[in-house]
């Protein structure tokens, strides 16, 4: 089936160990190609069922610590040193790609009539936050087939109150069908869908928030 490039609204930490994964000497390091764009196409995940929530929901742009918070698509060496691909980026920096894809899969779910990013001003009776802890390809071996990994917490809270009513820990692995950028990234985006998937389910199960 054919996938939608998630395309975002709005329109370097090179690590010293790259020359060390001989098997991926061109994929790492310093490039004179052409940059590479990737956009996020979740796939796979559980289905996400359920009655429809009378409730609105704002979601929050994701925070991340510095090496996620970029454009730039990473790598974990197997000394767990952080990488970079080179000649490749996502299309926008990575939190906001998330953030993106993470209010698509709730409109998907036919669950919910109101669902918009934090920074729309939209008027919502909850408010959905998130933290990025991984989104990177991680290398076992030097020359190995990576294995995508990613981990994403989350807390919800009704925006009268901003007293968290209840948290998510999500971590999905998938393993890349080679040791390319492109295999890499189709990887991540099976991590990513089988991680909202399960966001949408845990976030729709919330009761609807006491009314003032």
């Amino acid at each position: 089936m054919t996938q939608t490039i998630i395309l975002p609204r709005r329109a370097l930490l090179l690590g010293s160990a790259a020359l060390a994964l001989a098997g991926c000497s061109d994929l790492i390091g310093p490039s004179s190609a052409p940059v590479q764009l990737y956009g996020l196409k979740p796939t796979g995940g559980a289905p996400t069922t359920g009655p429809k929530v009378p409730w609105h929901l704002s979601v929050g742009l994701p925070t991340a610590t510095d090496y996620l918070d970029r454009s730039r698509i990473a790598l974990m060496q197997p000394d767990t040193s952080v990488d970079y691909y080179a000649g490749a980026q996502w299309t926008d920096h990575l939190p906001a790609l998330v953030q993106e894809a993470l209010i698509e899969a709730f409109e998907d779910s036919g669950r919910i009539d109101g669902v918009a990013a934090e920074s729309d001003g939209f008027k919502a009776d909850y408010v959905l936050e998130l933290d990025l802890r991984d989104f990177q390809a991680r290398y076992d071996q030097p020359d190995g087939v990576p294995t995508a990994v990613v981990r994403i917490a989350a807390k919800i809270a009704p925006t009268l109150s901003h007293n968290i009513v209840s948290s998510l820990q999500t971590s999905h692995q998938a393993q890349a069908s080679q040791n390319s950028v492109a295999a890499a990234v189709q990887a991540m985006d099976a991590a990513l869908g089988q991680a909202l998937s399960e966001i949408v389910n845990w976030a729709l199960s919330q009761p609807s928030p006491l009314k003032r």
